[in-house]
């Protein structure tokens, strides 16, 4: 079951930038140091390759400022790579006077292996331990950052590790399936099942989502905001869409305020209270200096972290969004033939699922195979 769950990631979800934008070198001169000779050489990023526990050898970068006091874990979004986020990073970590830890999931850049669920968990675990063994970060130093596909091991690791300074969620999920379909309840076959864990993480959560995101819809950060334990005033980018929101003043200030709150008092962590750190209003943009906005001269890539993929694929199919009813996408369903059921007889929404040969996640799968699949299905239950 984990092995289809995760065949069903690797088809929906990663969509690694090919050829990756990078390479990694030795260095001569700097007695054998790993570098990324496409980008400017800096003496405060080091850049690494960690064997994760499934064998996998992936690339991560560490980005060093001087008066730092905590150390951000940024795991990145779909369609892209290091070589696309590095100036990027370094623009947060100066930004935000932090260290900065970047990495690339398994088959993304030029990490080894296959892009997976399982395997996204264990690189981001293999970055962690980096932290803890060779930089020497506590656990109360590290603010994990999460952006949308990226928020699935942000969520997963936080959940598990009960004493972190903080989290941010940048256009997260609440699962997989829910992307594409507005289903009620979590099923097996979902990925990023971020709506059951989101619950058990102790420290306080910033969730940052656009109101015009037509790749994940704004409900999904809205929800994972009330589902959280320990609050942070969360920030609804006006007009903001899935890969633009770093443009925007109020980002980077609301996230520069987070941080520096994060910095001043205590997490709490019965789990019971809202974080009672002052944001200031962050949500209005007018009264931003324009200072705090990210350079502009950023590379386009390096803000194209994202399901640009799958943004582009909604624009030329233009499937029903998760906002319309439940009623109107099985109406629409049912005229397309993709739900064998008669009018006077319901089929629960699992057994839909299972008939559909998961046509819920692959939606590019031959009509004639999800044909074959339901009469073999419907043999068997017979």
């Amino acid at each position: 079951m984990g092995g289809v769950t995760s065949s069903i990631a690797a088809k929906f979800a990663f969509f690694p930038p090919t050829p990756p934008s990078y390479t990694v070198v030795s260095d001569e001169s700097c007695d054998g140091a790993l570098c990324i000779p496409e980008v400017p050489r800096r003496d405060d990023v080091e850049v690494l390759k960690l064997r994760t526990r499934r064998g996998n050898d992936i690339v991560a970068v560490h980005v060093t400022h001087p008066k730092s006091t905590a150390t951000l874990l940024y795991s990145h979004g779909n369609a892209a790579d290091l070589g696309q986020m590095y100036e990027l990073f370094v623009e947060l970590s100066l930004r935000l006077r932090i260290n900065l830890m970047g990495y690339d999931y398994s088959g993304y850049g030029r990490s080894t292996g296959k892009p997976t669920e399982c395997n996204t968990y264990a690189d981001l675990d293999a970055v962690y331990k980096c932290l803890k063994e060779q930089y020497g970060v506590k656990d109360e130093q590290i603010i994990l950052y999460g952006q949308s596909v990226g928020s699935g091991p942000t969520v997963d690791l936080a959940s598990r590790v009960p004493n972190l300074r903080g989290v941010v969620l940048h256009s997260p999920i609440l699962s997989g399936l829910r992307v594409l379909y507005p289903v009620k309840r979590t099923y097996w076959f979902d990925i990023y099942k971020n709506i059951d864990k989101i619950g058990a993480i102790n420290c306080p959560v910033l969730v940052i989502h656009g109101t015009a995101d037509e790749v994940v819809d704004c409900s999904h950060g809205k929800q994972l905001w009330e589902l959280c334990k320990v609050k942070y005033e969360p920030i609804w980018i006006n007009g903001g869409g899935h890969c633009n929101l770093e443009l925007y003043p109020e980002f980077i200030k609301h996230l520069k305020k987070f941080v520096l709150a994060l910095g001043k008092s205590k997490p709490p962590t019965d789990g019971s209270k809202t974080a009672s750190l002052d944001s200031d209003n962050g949500n209005k943009s007018a009264a931003t200096n324009t200072t705090d906005t990210l350079q502009s001269d950023l590379p386009d890539l390096s803000r194209n972290s994202l399901d640009s993929r799958l943004d582009k694929s909604k624009k030329l199919s233009k499937p029903e969004k998760s906002r319309m009813s439940t009623d109107r996408v099985d109406r629409l369903r049912r005229k397309k033939g993709l739900i064998w059921s008669n009018e006077s007889s319901e089929v629960p929404p699992f057994k839909q699922a299972k008939e559909m040969n998961l046509a819920l996640i692959f939606p590019l799968q031959s009509l004639s195979r999800q044909i074959s699949y339901y009469h073999k299905s419907k043999k068997r239950n017979d």
